[in-house]
């Protein structure tokens, strides 16, 4: 069962008390339930050597009041555990019975430490379950990395399925309210008089048609930003929209006859631009560009008719 985290916060450094990176369960944050992941970057697998140490780490800042003891406290290393310590932390009785050994010793491990930490570690040790202490192998970590916005930017493989996108509502949504305005700006200008509403347009059924277009393209690109938030990397979706804006932008700003063959130049236009190095162009279609033309009028940074 996969858990869910309330924040999780990167501490890794000078001063982190053994926690590298704490995933708290509740706003209590260290007060309360928590996991901690202790990464240890090394060429060779992780050694039961390199890590009671930092099992110590965590007993003496509980002891120290820095935190609650965690629910689980998880090693990550590249090379992964060694088989000597995977399999000690798989036997959390036989690691724990190992630890309190290497605490008895009175070396390396406990140098610094004076008679009533030790003493304090110890009866904490012995009282704690050291089925808390796990291992996170490599695989299962890029497979919970590749759920996430940020694996298909970090390891270069493909984005996930985007699926369809919703048509458009029949009732016109707040959410539309700027587009759709320059739309019928557009319409009003090329039929003059004859179109005065949206609902209006339903008249002309070229121009009812093609409003119809509109609307689905701006909703595929609202499903392209959703896609976004949960496949790529924050800024990922703003970035295409600036560089599509820039392509545009000249065309839009052109002289023509009417808002009518400037709404339709740019959308021409949007086609031919070459945005490549996004990593969204490759789940993205000619409608897809042409609704974010449509998402920038709606934010008033493309203008279909320039108002007197």
């Amino acid at each position: 069962m996969e858990e869910t985290y309330v924040q999780i916060k990167r501490l890794g450094g000078a001063g982190d008390r053994g926690a590298d990176v704490a995933a708290f369960k509740t706003d209590r944050q260290f007060e309360g339930p928590w996991d901690c992941f202790q990464a240890k970057h090394y060429k060779e697998p992780l050694g039961f050597s390199v890590a009671a140490p930092e099992i110590l780490k965590v007993f003496t800042s509980v002891i120290e009041g820095a935190y609650t003891l965690p629910e689980s406290y998880q090693f990550l290393a590249p090379r992964g555990l060694s088989t000597p310590f995977n399999v000690l932390v798989s036997k959390p009785t036989d690691l724990q019975d190992r630890f309190l050994a290497e605490l008895a010793k009175g070396g390396p491990l406990v140098k610094g430490l004076g008679k009533a930490i030790i003493e304090a570690v110890r009866r904490l040790a012995t009282n704690t379950d050291f089925a808390m202490f796990k291992s996170v192998e490599v695989l299962d970590a890029l497979a919970t990395h590749a759920k996430t916005r940020w694996h298909a930017a970090r390891f270069g493989t493909s984005l996930p399925a985007r699926g369809d996108s919703d048509a458009p509502p029949e009732e016109y949504l707040p959410d539309e309210t700027r587009y759709l305005q320059q739309l019928l700006a557009v319409y009003a200008e090329y039929h003059p008089g004859n179109i005065t509403t949206l609902h209006s347009v339903a008249d002309v059924p070229r121009l009812s048609r093609h409003l119809q277009r509109q609307r689905v393209r701006f909703f595929k690109a609202e499903s392209l930003k959703a896609y976004s938030a949960d496949a790529v990397p924050p800024g990922t979706f703003e970035r295409l929209q600036d560089d599509i804006h820039a392509g545009v932008v000249d065309i839009a700003d052109a002289d023509h006859p009417d808002g009518y063959t400037k709404l339709n130049q740019v959308m021409t236009h949007v086609g031919s631009l070459d945005l490549n190095r996004h990593k969204l162009i490759n789940v993205t279609d000619i409608d897809d560009r042409k609704g974010v033309c449509h998402q920038l009028a709606n934010d008033d940074r493309l203008t279909w008719v320039e108002e007197s």
